[in-house]
């Protein structure tokens, strides 16, 4: 059993990461105004978020830039008229999935660019590629993070040499993804004494991006906290892909560390978050991300079940259990 010390004491090493933009960007194609990512990083400035992640260095070689928003693509330009010189205490990062980013042309010195950290995520039968990519995100002056996604479906003995493999990168920060939101606490108590034994080893960290399938979301993001992972991904209002994340409000207000504040999160969500729902922007937790999360599969079916305006979770089961 964890010590309660674990869970309510003071944790200077814990960092939290503002994953909005990006896993948000997810269910609106990146349409975000100026405005709302504005007021997104102030918020996440005056709530003493460690780092706010404003979405992915996609390839327009493989995306049409007309058919996403700019947050797709995360140009520099663009990042630095939201931030400008970004003399803060918040740092920015993007993530480059592996195969569908240009990163050796997108991504430039660390020295010209407002970004901080490169977040390479990779499934395992990419990791080969993107140590590739880790390697040139560090040459280039960046922190690197590395997400294994779909984790899941990964066998312990794979697992350890995906590890292992990347252990011996410049990597910074190693994640647990429960990408279909299927994992328990007790999965995610074994899983982080895997991943911080091999961060033990090489000197990393470790961090974990829950998704809430099964409403877990925040119950297995501080059950990591517990068993001693420190880099926290969240969104406000829980904003992201299908059934959406770990919600910031949820965490600030549970995190003891008098650096974070829970106030602006409020009213950022009261002010923001509220409008896109109005507006008709859909995400959160509903029957048809509950059954793909129990079946452990990509909720790509429950997605489209969504899009679709479908009711009828019954047959739906049925379906998604057929394809198991």
């Amino acid at each position: 059993m964890k010590e309660i010390s674990s869970l309510i004491a003071f944790r200077p090493d814990v960092r939290v990461v503002d994953a909005t933009l990006r896993d948000g960007g997810l269910v609106n194609d990146f349409y975000f105004t100026d405005e709302f990512v504005k007021a997104l990083y102030l918020t996440n400035l005056r709530a003493g978020v460690d780092y706010m992640e404003f979405g992915y260095k996609g390839s327009r070689e493989i995306f049409e830039e007309s058919k996403f928003g700019k947050w797709k693509f995360c140009k520099d330009e663009d990042i630095r008229a939201i931030v400008g010189e970004n003399a803060t205490d918040l740092k920015i990062a993007v993530m480059a999935d592996v195969g569908r980013c240009d990163y050796k042309t997108d991504i430039i010195d660390r020295a010209d660019s407002p970004i901080d950290m490169i977040r390479v995520a990779t499934y395992l039968n990419t990791i080969p590629a993107s140590v590739d990519m880790i390697e040139d995100a560090d040459r280039k002056g960046y922190e690197v993070s590395c997400n294994i996604m779909a984790i899941s479906n990964i066998r312990e003995g794979d697992l350890a040499v995906a590890l292992d493999i990347l252990g011996q990168t410049p990597v910074k920060v190693l994640y647990i993804v429960d990408s279909y939101g299927a994992m328990y606490p007790e999965q995610i108590a074994r899983l982080a004494d895997t991943y911080l034994n091999a961060a033990a080893k090489y000197g990393k960290k470790v961090g974990i991006h829950a998704h809430n399938n099964q409403q877990l979301a925040f119950a297995n993001t501080i059950e990591a906290v517990g068993d001693g992972v420190d880099w926290l991904d969240a969104t406000y209002a829980s904003m992201g892909r299908g059934a959406g994340n770990c919600a910031m409000e949820l965490l600030l207000g549970f995190l003891r560390n008098p650096k974070y504040n829970v106030y602006p999160a409020i009213r950022f969500i009261d002010s923001h978050m509220n409008r896109l729902k109005e507006e008709g922007v859909v995400w959160g937790y509903d029957l048809q991300y509950l059954m793909t999360g129990l079946l452990n599969q990509h909720p790509r079916s429950a997605i489209q079940f969504t899009k679709e305006k479908r009711k009828d979770y019954a047959e739906f089961y049925r379906e998604v259990v057929a394809q198991d």
